[in-house]
Protein backbone atom coordinates (compact mmCIF):
# COMPACT_ATOMS: atom_id res chain seq x y z
CA UNK A 1 0.00 0.00 0.00
CA UNK A 2 1.32 3.43 -0.98
CA UNK A 3 0.51 6.31 1.37
CA UNK A 4 0.79 10.00 0.46
CA UNK A 5 0.76 13.19 2.50
CA UNK A 6 -0.71 16.11 0.52
CA UNK A 7 -1.23 19.79 1.21
CA UNK A 8 -2.21 22.62 -1.11
CA UNK A 9 -2.00 20.28 -4.09
CA UNK A 10 1.60 19.24 -3.35
CA UNK A 11 2.85 15.79 -2.40
CA UNK A 12 4.77 16.21 0.84
CA UNK A 13 5.67 12.54 1.29
CA UNK A 14 5.01 9.24 -0.44
CA UNK A 15 5.95 5.77 0.78
CA UNK A 16 5.03 2.09 0.81
CA UNK A 17 6.73 1.85 4.22
CA UNK A 18 4.77 3.86 6.78
CA UNK A 19 4.34 2.86 10.41
CA UNK A 20 0.96 3.65 11.98
CA UNK A 21 1.02 4.67 15.63
CA UNK A 22 -2.01 6.18 17.37
CA UNK A 23 -3.68 6.74 14.00
CA UNK A 24 -0.75 8.65 12.48
CA UNK A 25 1.28 7.40 9.52
CA UNK A 26 4.99 7.87 10.18
CA UNK A 27 6.87 8.26 6.88
CA UNK A 28 10.56 7.43 6.45
CA UNK A 29 12.38 10.77 6.49
CA UNK A 30 13.88 10.04 3.06
CA UNK A 31 10.36 9.79 1.57
CA UNK A 32 9.57 13.41 2.44
CA UNK A 33 9.86 15.88 -0.45
CA UNK A 34 12.94 18.05 -0.07
CA UNK A 35 12.29 21.59 1.13
CA UNK A 36 8.80 21.12 2.62
CA UNK A 37 9.96 20.74 6.24
CA UNK A 38 11.72 23.42 8.25
CA UNK A 39 12.76 22.78 11.83
CA UNK A 40 10.76 24.46 14.53
CA UNK A 41 11.74 25.20 18.11
CA UNK A 42 8.64 23.37 19.37
CA UNK A 43 9.05 20.18 21.40
CA UNK A 44 6.59 18.03 23.32
CA UNK A 45 6.81 15.01 25.57
CA UNK A 46 4.84 11.82 25.12
CA UNK A 47 4.94 9.53 28.17
CA UNK A 48 5.63 6.42 26.09
CA UNK A 49 7.26 7.69 22.86
CA UNK A 50 9.61 10.32 24.26
CA UNK A 51 10.39 13.87 23.11
CA UNK A 52 8.92 15.01 19.77
CA UNK A 53 10.67 17.65 17.66
CA UNK A 54 8.51 19.65 15.26
CA UNK A 55 8.72 21.10 11.76
CA UNK A 56 6.83 23.82 9.96
CA UNK A 57 5.35 22.43 6.74
CA UNK A 58 5.70 24.53 3.57
CA UNK A 59 3.68 23.86 0.42
CA UNK A 60 4.01 26.84 -1.87
CA UNK A 61 2.33 29.79 -0.15
CA UNK A 62 0.69 27.57 2.49
CA UNK A 63 2.56 27.12 5.77
CA UNK A 64 1.46 25.08 8.78
CA UNK A 65 3.57 25.89 11.82
CA UNK A 66 4.48 22.76 13.78
CA UNK A 67 2.59 20.68 11.21
CA UNK A 68 4.93 17.69 11.33
CA UNK A 69 6.94 15.95 14.01
CA UNK A 70 9.56 13.30 14.59
CA UNK A 71 10.99 11.39 17.52
CA UNK A 72 14.75 11.61 16.99
CA UNK A 73 15.48 9.43 20.04
CA UNK A 74 12.26 7.52 20.76
CA UNK A 75 11.86 5.33 23.79
CA UNK A 76 12.48 1.59 23.30
CA UNK A 77 8.70 1.06 23.10
CA UNK A 78 8.50 3.40 20.10
CA UNK A 79 11.70 2.43 18.29
CA UNK A 80 9.74 1.65 15.08
CA UNK A 81 9.21 5.39 14.48
CA UNK A 82 12.86 6.45 14.70
CA UNK A 83 13.88 8.47 11.61
CA UNK A 84 10.22 8.90 10.60
CA UNK A 85 7.95 11.93 10.25
CA UNK A 86 4.20 12.26 10.95
CA UNK A 87 1.90 15.08 9.86
CA UNK A 88 -0.79 17.17 11.58
CA UNK A 89 -4.43 16.62 10.63
CA UNK A 90 -4.29 19.72 8.38
CA UNK A 91 -2.25 17.56 5.99
CA UNK A 92 -4.26 15.05 3.94
CA UNK A 93 -2.69 11.61 4.53
CA UNK A 94 -4.28 8.89 2.42
CA UNK A 95 -3.77 5.56 0.74
CA UNK A 96 -3.13 5.68 -3.01
CA UNK A 97 -4.21 2.84 -5.28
Amino acid sequence: MVVEALMAGRVLARSEDTVVVEGNHYFPVESVTEGVLRRSRMKSLCPWKGVASYYSVHAGEVVVDNGAWTYRHPSPLARRIKNRVAFHSSVDVREVR
